[in-house]
């Protein structure tokens, strides 16, 4: 018996050494995540603009799935990036405005609310998480959360380019400073592709990247693409006069899409997109590639006067808490989905984005850091929606859009808009009244009571700070 014990062993071992091997697991998926500066809502063609042509960001569109109601945390860069970077609500990053933020206007009922200059190195990022998996962590372009001297190694990054910070430009001047020459910002869109692409060349091929190219296109301020200007200078000559701007508080809204310089910066990240695609898939890289691409605010069509977009038929835009100034494009190209080509109107925030790509890569979630976002990896796949908490937007700033300080508030359907100079109220229903052209608060005190007290109580919860009077104020006779 011991001897045939033994003869049964050697053969079950030859069996299982000479058999052919199954397929190896497939490897972790690599992230390409894009994001774009002010890019609107409306911008894209696959989002419904006639006017800018996005052949290649519409066929990702189409291979991939569309969220038509991605909010942004915030109305402006910085906030928004805190919360992509974090997965937490502006509030608690501390970084409720762009950095450095604006001088402030004389006279102002509120003195400035104090903001955070630079994302706490303590927070574990996107780039962390990703980094701790065993990935390469690549970071491409603007950064915009505060001074970056020693690199981004420590939020993740072990190799990164061009991460500065940018001030904001007014509408329509050309404003020169050390991060954002005139003659660097013609060609950054192309220098920030051309490195994303030899660090894809250049990686370990051993281990999937994590890449974020964060792109300083379509900023202001606006600088036309060489080979596309022309083509859409002649397209704007053929429209018919444009309608007159749209009043909003103190400020005018954009009626159309019609900047010939605008488009082109458009069109130049489209061309863009599909340069990186094409490098993917010379490098056998794109079936096991997810691409995200995203904005980080409504475009730039609300000013004194009005800006080079617009987002309609959604109101106002960027530095806005109306629909305009927070909901940006979402594009999510999940390799092989079978929901491909569809698109999603669930709402999703900035927030998730951090826990869904931890999901999509096959990674555990790290809810004490993403305290605030919610995994929509189920809908990015044609499953059914999370359990979506109430979304919150704290912007207690003066902005150069003429915003002034307020928040706002989505519970379900319903919609409030709090201002705090002067303290007014807002209320819209979504569902019947996308584009907030009705305001309920009259006629519905209760719903508007009941939505700010909510909102109210989640400032509290959550450290939100508050703008303190100005002693300097003195009110208009």
């Amino acid at each position: 018996m011991p001897h045939f014990a033994l003869l049964i062993g050697t053969l079950i071992a030859f069996v299982l050494t000479s058999a052919p091997r199954t397929a190896a697991a497939t490897p972790p998926p690599n992230i390409l995540f894009l994001l774009a500066d002010d890019l609107g809502w409306a911008d894209l063609g696959c989002y419904g603009s006639t006017f800018h042509e996005t052949p290649h960001l519409d066929r990702l569109a189409r291979e991939g799935v569309r969220f038509t109601t991605f909010y942004t945390a915030g109305s402006i860069c910085s906030p928004t990036r805190s919360s992509l970077m974090t997965g937490k609500y502006p509030v608690r990053t501390g970084i409720t405005d762009w950095i450095p933020g604006m001088k402030l206007p004389p006279n102002t009922r509120f003195a400035p609310a104090p903001t955070q200059r630079v994302l706490d190195p303590k927070e574990f990022t996107v780039g962390r998480a990703f980094k701790e998996a065993g990935y390469q962590t690549f970071y491409v372009g603007k950064w915009h959360l505060g001074p970056t001297a020693d690199g981004l190694a420590i939020y993740g990054f072990d190799h990164h380019m061009e991460a500065g910070s940018e001030e904001e430009e007014p509408a329509g001047k050309a404003k020169r400073n050390s991060d954002n020459k005139l003659s660097e910002r013609r060609e950054s869109t192309r220098r920030f592709t051309e490195a994303a692409i030899k660090y894809m060349e250049g990686r370990d091929t051993t281990k999937p990247f994590f890449l974020i190219l964060s792109y300083h296109d379509v900023h202001t301020p606006i600088q036309p693409a060489a080979g596309t200007f022309e083509h859409f200078r002649d397209k704007q000559t053929a429209l018919p006069a444009a309608p007159p701007p749209i009043a909003e508080h103190d400020a005018l809204t954009r009626p159309r899409q019609d900047d010939a310089a605008y488009a082109s910066t458009v069109a130049n990240l489209d061309t863009s997109l599909a340069r990186l695609r094409q490098r993917l898939k010379e490098l056998g890289l794109a079936e096991n590639t997810i691409v995200v691409f995203a904005s980080d605010n409504g475009g730039l069509s609300t000013h004194r006067r009005p800006g080079p977009t617009s987002n309609a038929p959604l109101r106002a835009g960027k530095g806005w808490l109306y629909e305009g100034g927070i909901r940006a494009p979402l594009i999510v190209h999940l390799p092989h989905a079978s929901n491909a080509g569809t698109t999603c109107d669930v709402p999703v925030i900035s927030t998730d984005i951090y826990p869904t790509l931890l999901e999509l890569a096959g990674l555990p979630p790290r809810p004490n850091q993403h305290v605030d976002g919610v995994s929509v990896a189920a809908l990015v796949k044609g499953g059914k929606a999370p359990e979506r908490p109430t979304l919150y937007w704290h912007y207690p700033h003066y902005h150069g859009s003429t915003w002034k300080p307020g928040a706002a508030i989505r519970d379900g359907d319903w919609k409030a808009i709090e201002f705090y100079d002067p303290q007014t109220v807002e209320v819209y229903n979504l569902r019947d009244d996308p584009y907030e052209t009705r305001d309920l608060a009259p006629a519905n005190p209760a719903k508007a009571k009941e939505l700010l007290t909510k909102l109210h109580a989640w400032q509290k919860s959550s450290g939100a700070i508050m703008p303190a009077p100005n002693p300097a104020y003195k009110a208009p006779r």
